[in-house]
């Protein structure tokens, strides 16, 4: 059984923030995980003031903490505001450059990135937000830099999410990174989440009406999910769609935000992160197992995804014994 992790999450609130993106925070770290054999986090909401009526007043809430709890979190997530452009409360910008300069992780869901760079740590970071809001982003911020197609940047310990959807994306991918794919799979089970994105995919994609039921990619995704160890090809899916490749790769492009390679190659790597976790050393057992071919291109795939080695990996997320 989980037990209440030393790791401690606030998120601010403050008038008119989204619900959903704090109920996104809520349900990734506020709630109990005891089927998880992992600490979860420490989660709790503050604000400026004891009371903070949400988003178009639709509730209040009452009796939230102060944002002394800023100080004592190891993770600070801030929500979008109704008017991005609008100054923030001084007393929030004050809080986030407190937990900037001690190095606590700090996370924005949609327009939250206007806040975390008007407190001033954001200046030559990575980083997105919603599209609607590119421009003015940049105009207002050009020390920043602003990636505007992409669903999150995790640039260091900053974390931005691009909307309120994309911030499930991230919140995965934070998991993910403190307690290893096999962790982070386990949650979007739970979620009923499929956890077919990942950072680099587009904010803004299309999902029109079907002229015919079988365009959507469902069926494919698991057939090929179930096959990641054998011979799979970009052709291969094409031909079990009935499809030609050029077909193929517009319907991910229109439904996923990503190519049919990137989508497999993404898949892959997450199934040799899980296979490590569960103990297996052998790297060409894990290179061959997850698709990945060879263990040079599992070293350089994992790399390339975590920053971390196999050996490091290991380390970090493999359970005692």
């Amino acid at each position: 059984m989980a037990q209440e992790s030393s790791h401690r999450v606030a998120m601010i609130v403050s008038v008119g923030s989204n619900p959903f993106e704090m109920g996104v925070a809520t349900e990734l770290f506020g709630l109990r995980r005891p089927e998880l054999p992992v600490p979860w986090y420490t989660f709790g909401l503050c604000a400026g003031a004891s009371t903070v009526r949400m988003h178009q007043g639709f509730f209040e809430l009452s009796g939230v903490a102060g944002l002394d709890a800023v100080d004592r979190a190891d993770t600070v997530i801030v929500p979008n505001r109704p008017d991005p452009e609008a100054e923030p409360d001084p007393a929030v910008l004050d809080a986030i450059r407190r937990a900037d300069a001690r190095g606590a992780r700090l996370v924005s869901f949609c327009t939250g990135t206007f806040t975390l760079a008007a407190a001033g740590v954001l200046d030559g970071r990575r980083v997105t937000t919603h599209w609607r809001w590119a421009d003015a982003f940049t105009a207002r911020h050009p020390r920043v830099h602003l990636d505007p197609d992409v669903l999150f940047v995790a640039d260091g310990r900053v974390v931005t999410a691009a909307g309120s959807a994309a911030a499930l994306d991230a919140g995965l991918h934070i998991i993910r990174s403190d307690h290893g794919a096999e962790i982070a799979a386990a949650v979007s089970r739970r979620l009923v989440f499929a956890a077919h994105r990942d950072g680099g995919q587009r904010q803004f994609v299309e999902h029109p009406l079907p002229d015919v039921a079988d365009t959507s990619l469902g069926p494919l995704l698991t057939w090929a999910e179930e096959r990641l160890g054998t011979d799979l090809t970009v052709t291969g899916l094409a031909g079990r769609a009935a499809v030609s490749p050029a077909t193929l790769h517009r319907r991910f492009r229109a439904q996923l935000g990503t190519t049919p390679l990137g989508w497999l190659t993404e898949r892959r790597i997450t199934l040799a992160c899980r296979l490590m976790e569960r103990g297996e050393e052998r790297l060409d057992v894990v290179a061959r197992a997850s698709g990945l071919g060879t263990a040079t291109n599992l070293r350089t795939q994992l790399r390339r995804r975590t920053g971390l080695t196999p050996s490091q990996y290991r380390r970090r997320f493999t359970p005692p014994g």
